[in-house]
Formats: structure tokens, sequence, C-alpha cells
């Protein structure tokens, strides 16, 4: 109810009306071409530039409703983020942020119930730990997040596994490492997916491991050395906490509400993607029984 009360009734209101699905194809076409259409002129792109002018063309309806004071509900997260952008470029912040939300999150949810029910220790563990916190409630608070901690070691170990291949920025001002000037204009590369692996910090790096996160301080946003799925520094990814809470929730309430039998192996990542959350190469089969 959180999520949907402060982020999704914002886009849900006006797509319900312009049939879902729709919307559902036409961010699913934007979302899986998104790394070539950063780099490829959109000519080149015809069906991946369809989509987003078509998405902004919603947004645009969105931000519109919300301008005129005829929204449904206030304090959104939306709502929060047009009082800080120009007009102008409005649809374009509102497609980010339901992009920046989803792209990383919904992967990240696939890797954590795929991981967790490769490893039946940990299944069990975490939905135990539900269980006991949130009984058949159907609201959850945050103090009822902070009472499943393992569920939370379960999804910081699949985002170390499944971390972005590179994080690039452009440097604006030369800075010299280990003797060697890097002059402004180039661009610099770090790889999260192999620092991710490097047993300096994280012992036997390729196994899921949850427990290994007993020793970071989540409760204070202290994660492990040598962790940087969120990039690092003053430029960390300022939705890494809205996230982390958005994946916690939902996978605390599927645990909650849902059994499954994994009926196949995990895939394994794709060499496809280095931009954002690994993909998996192919479906996941499970049986899934409504609790």
């Amino acid at each position: 109810m959180l999520l949907y009360r402060y982020f999704i009734l914002d886009f849900i209101a006006i797509s319900f009306k312009e049939a879902f699905e729709e919307l559902v194809q036409h961010f699913t076409k934007f979302d899986e071409q998104f790394e070539y259409g950063s780099k490829i002129p959109q000519m080149f792109l015809r069906e991946w530039t369809q989509s987003k002018v078509w998405l902004l063309k919603l947004f645009t309806k969105v931000v519109n409703q919300l301008a005129s004071g005829t929204a449904e509900e206030e304090n959104t997260v939306l709502q929060s983020l047009l009082a800080v952008v120009d007009a102008e470029h409005s649809p374009n912040y509102s497609l980010l942020l339901l992009w920046a939300s989803l792209a990383n999150a919904v992967p990240i949810t696939f890797w954590t119930l795929a991981f967790m029910l490769a490893h039946e220790h940990a299944w069990k563990k975490a939905k135990d730990d539900v269980a006991a916190v949130l009984g058949s409630g159907k609201e959850v608070t945050e103090d009822q997040l902070l009472k499943t901690p393992y569920l939370r070691w379960c999804i910081m170990e699949a985002i170390r596994l499944r971390s972005p291949g590179v994080v690039a920025r452009r440097v604006i001002k030369p800075f010299t490492v280990k003797n060697y000037t890097i002059p402004a204009g180039d661009m610099v590369m770090v790889s999260p997916y192999w620092a991710h692996r490097n047993p300096k910090y994280f012992p036997d790096p390729d196994k899921f491991l949850p427990e290994r996160w007993q020793s970071a301080d989540l409760e204070k946003n202290i994660f492990l050395d040598g962790f940087i799925a969120f990039g690092g520094g003053r430029y960390q990814c300022p939705g890494r906490w809205f996230a982390l809470m958005e994946l916690h929730l939902f996978v605390a309430q599927f645990l909650q509400r849902f059994d499954c039998q994994l009926l196949s192996t995990v895939p394994e990542l794709s060499p496809l993607h280095v931009v954002g959350t690994q993909q998996p190469t192919g479906p996941c089969h499970v049986k899934l029984t409504r609790l």
C-alpha cells in the first residue's frame, strides 16, 4: 500500500484509462533497448524511439493532471520530484523516475528470489522470519521490515552478485592515480561486477552467502567495504534507499503470500548487458502456490 499510494498512483490512475497493457508493452520495449538508445542515434532504433515518444506523451498528460490540481492523491514521490524540476522537462523526469525505480528493481527482485530458491536454507530462513513478523496482516510497516534483517541480507547479496558491469563518468578536472594523470574529457569506468568478486573483501566471492552481510551496519545505511553497486562518494545513486525499501517490501510481501518451488536451474547472467543490473539469459520456471 505504501508504494501504491506514494508512487504508483500517479501513473496508474491515468494508465488504466489508456490501456495498461499498452503501457507495459511500451515500457518493456523502452527498457530492453535503453542501453542502446543512450548511445545509438534514435533513427536506428525505430521501435525504441516510438515507445519513448508514446511514454513521453503519456507523462505529459500525467504532469498536466497534477498541475491542474485534479490528482487523486497528494504527497506522492512524483509530485515531490515535479516540485523541484523545470516544467518544460517534467515529462522527461517523470519517465526517468519510473524507469530508474523499475529497471533495476525488477531484475534484482528476480535474482533475490531465484538465489533464495536455489539455496533451500536461505529460502526457509527468510520465509520463517517474514511469517513470524508479518503474520497474516495486510499492512507492512518499516519497523516490521527492520525485524527481518536476514531478508535484507539476501537482497544485498543478490545485488552484489548481479551488479552493473560498468559505471562510467566523464572527467571534469584532471586528477592523478598512481602517478598517472587522467585529463579532463576522458571517460573513467569502474566495474562493480568485478569489484564484488575481489576475495580481499568478499571471501568465496562467487557464492551466495547472505550471512556475510551480518557484519555490515545496514540499519545505519553502512555497506560492506568494497561494495560499490550504487557508486561511491557524493555521486552515489540518490534513490538507493528508496530502492532498497522497495525491494525489501515487495519480497517480504511475496514470501508472506506465496510459496515457490524451483522447477529449473537458475539461469546464467547475460553477457550482452553491462549497464544496470545484470539480466538473465533465459526463463526460470517455478511452481507458485498462493498461501
